[in-house]
């Protein structure tokens, strides 16, 4: 008791202390990385941003977090996250950088939670060199510049930190459920994902808490069962309520949270299933040419060329596309092919793993001497717990089927932590100890210059020579003069060591800038001199750094003459069935759309958006625009649609119903008038049938249909219904035929009209 009293005191005088001068440019910098040009975002994650308009409107849809305004279809994930956007547009009004505010707050918190983290066990210097590595770290603030969840859920995971030491230093059963209901929150952010970190709670909580064994067990047991019961808390009331009085359960097949928690934001997300009206299709690795559109700059103007560059393209990726194992292969999305070294691959390498190396020899370091059966220094127990934090989420995305580059930022706080108590554990090692600890300092610096240099390899036509060559000389230079001036107690020493941090956080702190000087993809968020695409691939010398989003795309009913049709997934070589896209079908080799489309050629971007016939590449803008309509979807309405369909509305519910989110997005946002998204997200999800499409048609609810061949998985009876049954609107009365109209997907439609007696 005298002893925990003690430290509570320290506490407090350490509280009344002033300032860390020290602290101040470094959360300058993670403040200047996260909201710097936020404000030209205008639409951010057009599918999330949607869904903050429709919250707006009622309680009804804040609760249950409607992707619409008229309450059909909720969006993919828990609204924890979104009501706190939402709340932050009702104060500030609604605009993109409302919605992306409290992600990029929370991105600078994390930067300052970090710091009290690890200072106070492993020193001011270790936590200010912690604190500068979160906020470098290039997915950090690349995911804390838009509306996604991550950055949110990584502040609230590191909160729950903060709460489970204090926990561990006053001995204070309720600081333990504080820590384990903060979890439960956080689930109720990214479901599954919250739950990555448990494995350090739990190991911490048994090895630093000085108690006995029975209580150790019941106060874990308790807490769990509080985190379990904060985390299902919404889905029971959900999955309670009557399906006729809420909204369909986005992106789940049978309208249930649970379903959707441990399906598609759960188990799937490691095995690579997706699950499509009841088929499970495994998600096919795709290579370099992902992004291969993103070498050659889209131009309206100039058809011959676009033509050329697609012929290229084609052939490119014929070549490229391999089985999985094969050469060139870069996976899913650009997140590489499942082993062990998973992480060193490009298009993940250089979203987070810049300081692995000097990780590595951090942790051999910290743990040095250690016996097993302790006793434990509070550096040990500290470094144990983010060891349990970093190993489980690294083999996870060492092994998943399916993620984004952008879920990586779950990583960033164990890699900055260890880089911040290591570098003062091995700057100690190095000066005060003549065996082999001594010679892990250089032996960390030289391996991290080396993985930085070969992260950056790839992208020489992007950022030169100059910077892969200076790294690389200066790492080597460095790490070989500390060698040779081991043990000398000088000032020009010192230099030196402060000189490698230097090199070795430069180039992520570049990486870390790049999606404000290229601009940011706030649907798919990544870093690097492609960050624009969100595809993680460098661009070649021709691409236009005011691109975001989506090249080639155009928005319902605008047409700009230019055919795709030739930029046609090829299969994986050797595959029989064609590798089919998630929710897709395959026909003579080449990815197609899901069941019941179309059009042919045709892909669904899982978590972002629909393309037609290409793969991602940038959304053009207007070059006289000083916005950036980057949502990854329609970031621009057909005005002459919106208003044919605004003039002939008679009544309905629905300004019109089309197949998936990708389409109604933009019109929420511009309208903040209900619009069907039949299919839900990505048109898999099996809401609607032709029956119960006919009575909301009698009743008046909607009568105008898009239809784009877009995301009809599960839904090809109901389109079929509505082709047989309805009146084609000519396309002289609503479609687009300004070749400078932005650019979108599920261009090429048809709209119909459908009025039931």
């Amino acid at each position: 008791m005298k002893h925990m009293n003690s430290e509570v005191k320290e506490e407090r005088t350490s509280n009344k202390k002033r300032i860390d001068l020290f602290l101040v440019p470094i959360v300058l910098i993670a403040a200047f990385l996260s909201l710097f040009k936020i404000w030209t975002d205008e639409y951010a994650n057009a599918y999330y941003t949607a869904a903050v308009k429709s919250m707006l409107q009622s309680f009804h849809n804040f609760f249950y977090a409607s992707f619409d305004p008229g309450g059909y279809v909720t969006i993919d994930k828990p609204p924890v996250v979104f009501w706190i956007q939402t709340i932050s547009a009702k104060i500030f009004g609604f605009h993109g950088w409302s919605v992306i505010l409290p992600q990029a707050l929370a991105g600078i918190g994390s930067v300052l939670l970090l710091y009290v983290l690890i200072k106070r066990t492993f020193g001011v210097w270790a936590g200010r060199f912690a604190a500068l590595a979160m906020a470098l770290t290039p997915i950090v603030p690349a995911v804390s510049r838009t509306n996604n969840i991550d950055s949110m859920l990584v502040f609230t995971l590191l909160l729950a930190t903060w709460m489970l030491f204090r926990a561990v230093r006053t001995v204070k059963f309720g600081w333990v459920l504080a820590a384990f209901a903060m979890i439960g929150v956080a689930f109720n952010m990214k479901m599954l994902q919250a739950y990555m970190v448990l494995p350090a709670f739990y190991v911490f909580y048994v090895v630093a808490t000085k108690i006995t064994w029975k209580k150790k067990i019941a106060f874990l047991t308790t807490a769990t069962a509080l985190m379990l019961a904060v985390s299902v808390s919404w889905a029971v009331v959900v999955d309670s309520t009557s399906a006729d009085k809420r909204p369909y359960m986005g992106s789940s097949q049978t309208n249930s949270v649970l379903e959707l928690a441990f399906g598609y934001n759960g188990i799937n997300r490691l095995t690579g299933n997706t699950s499509v009206t009841g088929s499970s299709h495994k998600q096919p690795a795709q290579t370099e040419q992902q992004t291969a559109s993103s070498e050659t700059k889209q131009n309206s103007n100039s058809s011959a060329d676009s033509s050329q560059s697609s012929n290229q393209r084609k052939s490119s990726f014929s070549q490229k596309m391999q089985a999985p194992g094969g050469g060139n292969q870069n996976g899913m999305f650009n997140t590489g092919n499942p082993g062990p070294f998973r992480l060193f691959q490009k298009g993940l390498s250089d979203q987070i793993s810049w300081l692995l190396p000097f990780v590595i020899f951090s942790i051999v370091g910290l743990f040095a001497g250690v016996k097993f059966k302790g006793p434990y220094t509070a550096k040990q127990k500290e470094s144990l717990f983010w060891l349990a934090w970093l190993l489980p989420v690294a083999v996870f995305f060492s092994i998943a089927g399916f993620f984004h580059q952008y879920y990586l930022i779950m990583l960033a706080p164990p890699i900055a932590a260890f880089a911040g108590a290591g570098a003062v554990a091995l700057w100690s090692m190095y000066k005060q100890h003549n065996d082999w600890k001594s010679w892990l300092l250089p032996g960390g610096i030289l391996t991290t210059a080396a993985l930085q240099v070969y992260i950056m390899s790839p992208y020489v036509s992007s950022i030169g020579v100059a910077p892969i060559a200076g790294v690389g000389a200066l790492g080597v230079i460095l790490a070989l003069v500390l060698a040779i001036r081991k043990q000398r107690k000088n000032s020009l020493t010192n230099y030196l060591g402060a000189a490698a941090m230097v090199v070795l956080l430069a180039m992520p702190a570049y990486w870390a800038m790049t999606p404000i000087i290229y601009g940011g993809n706030s649907m798919l968020p990544s870093a690097g001199p492609d960050s624009s695409s969100g595809m993680g691939e460098p661009p070649s010398k021709a691409t236009n750094s005011k691109q975001s989003g989506f090249n080639g795309m155009q928005p319902p009913g605008s047409s700009s003459g230019n055919s795709s049709s030739n930029n046609q997934m090829q299969p994986p070589s050797g595959s029989s069935n064609g590798g089919q896209m998630p929710g897709g079908s395959s026909n003579n080799g080449q990815m197609q759309p899901p069941s019941g489309s179309s059009n042919s050629g045709q892909m669904q971007m899982p978590g972002g958006s629909s393309n037609n016939s290409q793969m991602p590449n940038s959304f053009s803008s207007k070059s006289s625009s000083s916005k950036r309509k980057s949502g990854g979807m329609n970031a621009e309405v057909n005005q002459k649609l919106l208003n044919y369909l605004t003039k002939n509305n008679t009544g309905e519910k629905y300004l019109f119903a089309t197949t998936d989110s990708t389409s109604a997005a933009p019109y929420i946002i511009k309208t903040g008038k209900p619009v069907m998204a039949m299919g839900g997200f990505s048109g898999s999800d099996p809401i609607l049938t032709v029956s119960k499409l006919k009575a909301m048609i009698k009743k008046g609810e909607v009568k105008y249909f898009y239809l784009s061949g877009m995301g009809k998985g599960g839904q090809s009876d109901v389109i079929t219904w509505i082709k047989e049954n309805s009146k084609e609107i000519p396309s002289s009365k609503w479609q687009s035929t300004s070749s400078s109209a932005q650019q979108g997907p599920s261009g090429n439609g048809t709209l119909y009209e459908i009025t039931l007696k």
